[in-house]
């Protein structure tokens, strides 16, 4: 992957795949699952992170559990409309390049909501990610007074894409993921999903992630250094001190954590590990997104893990 700066930043999934972050502020990863960003980042595969968003709709686990809004009974993100709530987008079609991006949520009454409650700083965390998995964007869009969501985003590579965006509408009171496909015209040629690995780089700095994938969940540490030497000043982004995305190769099933504890308050360290309670929906390929700021730049590592059925480690 490339390594962008969250800021806009874009990830790349060196190691196997290349997302983009577009801007920190979103971000992409980039095929080897790092991006780099300041400010807001883009995540590779061009999107970007501004801030990032908490995930999934049926997969939030925020340090203490934001699982605790999502719908707990099926995976986020593999529905258009949940809950009343609908994604709407202007365009399912586009070409390559950057693209102007709008959206709307639209409310059980079919008109576009504009009372979000916060996620993670943000009413709306917006993800983007190529079907194959070596593209990802976490990206935070303005929303206009008329409910319609707009950013610009830098998709440069014909495919298919899946579109997630993390959410907590005022009036339903719990956080909802929903998702749906964009295709990027143009000659489409498709990749494995990038093999799977324990341990990625993104500019200097090293990521490893120690635990199993499994669905009745277990806990994940992801520690970071730099050229060898232990991160022990990681800085607060979207009020944490890293934010994970897990998506399942084939349907894309959506899961976005945060991790146990929160900057300042006088137990949790600045790293190097980041720890996360995950649990996954099912066996499958999962491919994770780390997204943690450092010397205010947002970079994104991604990984690729397996994991079998309840009672079964991951690899």
């Amino acid at each position: 992957m490339t390594t962008n700066a969250h800021a806009g930043h874009t990830t790349h999934a060196n190691t196997a795949a290349q997302p983009a972050h577009a801007e920190h502020g979103g971000h992409a990863e980039h095929g080897d699952g790092a991006h780099t960003l300041h400010g807001d980042h883009t995540p590779q595969g061009g999107g970007q992170h501004e801030g990032h968003a908490e995930h999934g709709s049926g997969a939030h686990t925020n340090h203490d559990a934001h699982a605790a809004g999502h719908d707990a009974g099926s995976p986020g993100g593999l529905q258009i409309t949940q809950d009343g709530y609908t994604l709407d987008l202007d365009t399912t079609i586009a070409e390559p390049g950057t693209i102007d991006f709008r959206f709307r949520i639209l409310g059980p009454d079919g008109s576009a909501v504009t009372e979000f409650d916060a996620i993670h700083d943000r009413e709306l965390h917006l993800i983007v990610a190529r079907r194959e998995l070596t593209g990802f964007w976490h990206v935070h869009p303005r929303r206009e007074a008329d409910g319609t969501w707009v950013i610009q985003l830098d998709l440069p590579d014909a495919g298919a894409y899946r579109v997630f965006t993390d959410i907590a509408p005022h009036a339903l009171g719990r956080t909802i993921t929903l998702g749906a496909d964009l295709a990027i015209a143009g000659h489409y040629a498709p990749q494995p999903v990038p093999a799977v690995n324990r341990a990625t780089e993104v500019d200097g700095y090293e990521v490893t992630v120690d635990g199993e994938l499994r669905t009745e969940g277990e806990l994940l540490t992801l520690t970071v250094r730099q050229h060898g030497a232990p991160v022990t000043d990681l800085q607060p982004y979207l009020a944490a001190f890293g934010h994970l995305v897990i998506l399942r190769a084939g349907d894309l099933a959506y899961v976005h954590v945060h991790p146990s504890g929160e900057p300042g308050d006088g137990i949790t360290p600045s790293g190097p590990g980041i720890t996360f309670h995950t649990a996954v929906p099912g066996p499958g390929t999962y491919r994770l997104f780390l997204d943690f700021q450092h010397n205010d730049v947002v970079r994104t590592a991604a990984f690729t893990l397996t994991a079998t059925g309840a009672g079964s480690g991951a690899r």
